[in-house]
C-alpha cells in the first residue's frame, strides 16, 4: 500500500515514522532530509499533487499542513478518487478563520475568551483605547504560521499591532480582519483529538513551548519544545472539557453544516472559571505531534481510516502511559531572520528520534534549510528520563547558529514537584 503524506516539517516526519509499516510505502510532498521517499512539488498546487497521487499509485492521502486544508485539498483530492485523511474546506475554517471560531464558540455556548472582531482600524483603535485593562490579545483572522498572535500589554503596544496587522499588512490577507480578546491566565494545554464528525477520541495532552527563549520570553514562534502527558489535565479536567468544550464543538460544527473528520487540535487555558479554548486547530499540531504519535500504540492509519470512513468508534484507540519530551534545535535568529545552508554532523551514541524539519540534503550532506531545523524525541517511564535523555542527546548534534531552549519540561517536572535546573 502506498500513502501520501502533506507537508515538509517535523510533524510530518512523525506522521511518517507513525504510518511506516510492513508492506506500506509512506511517502511525503515535499518532505524533507530525514524523510526517505519525498516526492517535489507544492502542498498548495492541486493539479499538481491530485498527479503524484496517480503516478505512485497513492491509496490514501494525510493531509497535515494548515494551508491546504484551508483551499480545499481534501475537498479536491476526495472527488477525484483518492481517499483523505483532513477535513474539507468549510470544516479548516474552524483553524482558517478566528472570526469563525470566535462565532462558533460564541453561538454554541462553548467556554472561550471574550472577544471582539474587526475589519476596520479605526474601530478597533476605538475599541483598544476604551478598554479598562491590559493585556489585549490582538490575533489575525486568518492563517499566519502561527505567529499571528500578539499579546500587547498597553493600548500603545495594541495599537502597533494593530497597524502592522491591518494597515501594513504584516501578515497580508490574513491580518487584515483581527480578533481582540481578553487575556487568560492558567497553565496551557494542547490536546489532539481523532474525530470522524461524530465521535471524539482525545489523544494524550501536552505542554507546548511557544516563546523563543528560556522562562516564556521573547516573541512568538511554531513552538520550541514539547512535553507529554501534561500533568496539570486531570481525569477531572478531561471530563469537563469533554463534556463542555469537545463534543459540544463536534455538535456545532454538524449543525452548521461542516462536519468535522481528521484531527481537531484543542489549545485550552485552565482558568479560575475552568477550562476555555484559546484556539482551534484543524490538523496536528507542530510540535505536539512528536510526542503525542509516539505515545500511540494502535495503528495509525486504521484510525485515520475509522475517521475518514466514519467508523471510529468501533475502532480501538489506545496509548502507552510513558512520558514523552521533544526538544527543537533552531537556526540563529529564528523566529526571525535565519540562515541556511548550515551542515548538520552528529557524534556516535544519539538515543532519542531525530525528527528532521527545516534540513534538507545538498550535495551528499545535510544542511539546515528552516528555521525550526529538528526536533529530538525521547520516549520513557517517567518525564525526567525523557527531558535528561534530549538534552544529552542535543550535545551530539552540530550546526553553526543551533539555537534551543534551557527549559523544555520545567514547569511540568515542576508540577511532578521535581526541579530540573540546568
Amino acid at each position: 500500500m502506498n500513502i501520501l503524506v502533506l507537508g515538509s516539517g517535523g510533524r510530518e516526519s512523525a506522521v511518517v515514522q507513525a504510518l511506516s509499516k510492513p508492506g506500506r510505502t509512506v511517502y511525503a510532498l515535499p518532505g524533507n532530509g530525514g524523510i526517505e521517499h519525498c516526492l517535489p512539488g507544492s502542498v498548495m498546487d492541486k493539479a499538481a499533487v491530485l498527479q503524484a497521487c496517480r503516478e505512485n499509485s497513492i491509496s490514501f492521502c494525510v493531509v497535515t499542513p494548515d494551508d491546504p486544508l484551508a483551499i480545499g485539498m481534501c475537498d479536491y483530492l476526495e472527488a477525484n478518487g483518492i481517499p483523505c485523511f483532513g477535513p474539507g474546506r468549510k470544516a479548516a475554517r474552524i483553524e482558517s478563520s478566528k472570526a469563525f471560531s470566535k462565532a462558533l464558540m460564541k453561538k454554541y455556548g462553548i467556554p472561550t475568551a471574550e472577544a471582539e472582531v474587526f475589519s476596520d482600524l479605526s474601530q478597533a483603535l476605538d475599541y483598544i483605547h476604551n478598554l479598562k485593562s491590559f493585556p489585549a490579545v490582538i490575533k489575525a483572522d486568518g492563517l499566519a504560521l502561527g505567529k499571528g498572535v500578539v499579546i500587547a500589554r498597553t493600548a500603545a503596544e495594541a495599537e502597533e499591532a494593530l497597524r502592522q496587522m491591518m494597515e501594513e499588512g504584516r501578515f497580508g490577507e490574513a491580518g487584515r480582519t483581527v480578533v481582540i480578546e481578553e487575556f487568560l491566565t492558567g497553565p496551557e494545554v494542547s490536546v489532539l483529538s481523532f474525530t470522524d464528525g461524530r465521535t471524539i477520541v482525545p489523544m494524550v495532552s501536552s505542554m507546548d513551548h511557544k516563546r523563543a527563549w528560556d522562562d516564556d520570553r521573547g516573541p512568538n514562534t511554531g513552538g520550541m519544545g514539547t512535553v507529554a502527558p501534561n500533568p496539570y489535565y486531570t481525569p477531572d479536567i478531561a471530563a469537563e472539557c469533554m463534556e463542555r468544550i469537545f463534543l459540544p464543538t463536534i455538535r456545532a460544527m454538524e449543525s452548521e453544516g461542516c462536519p468535522f473528520s481528521g484531527c481537531l487540535y484543542f489549545g485550552l487555558m485552565l482558568t479560575e472559571q475552568g477550562p476555555k479554548v484559546i484556539e482551534y486547530n484543524a490538523r496536528f499540531g507542530d510540535p505536539e505531534t512528536q510526542v503525542v504519535l509516539p505515545l500511540l500504540e494502535s495503528d495509525l492509519l486504521k484510525i485515520m481510516t475509522a475517521c475518514r470512513n466514519g467508523t471510529l468508534a468501533e475502532e480501538e484507540v489506545r496509548f502507552s502511559s510513558d512520558s514523552a519530551c521533544c526538544l527543537v534545535l533552531a537556526s540563529k535568529g529564528y523566529p526571525g531572520p535565519y540562515e541556511k545552508g548550515r551542515e548538520i554532523t552528529a557524534d556516535p551514541g544519539i538515543r532519542s528520534s531525530v525528527m528532521i524539519a527545516g534540513a534538507c540534503m545538498k550535495d551528499g550532506r545535510l544542511v539546515t534549510s528552516g528555521g525550526r531545523v529538528l526536533g529530538l524525541v525521547a520516549k520513557a517511564k517517567d518525564l525526567k528520563s525523557a527531558v535528561d535523555q534530549v538534552y544529552s542527546d542535543c550535545d551530539r548534534i552540530h550546526f553553526d547558529g543551533k539555537q534551543y531552549r534551557k527549559d523544555i519540561g520545567a514547569k511540568a517536572l515542576e508540577a511532578y514537584g521535581i526541579q530540573n535546573l540546568r
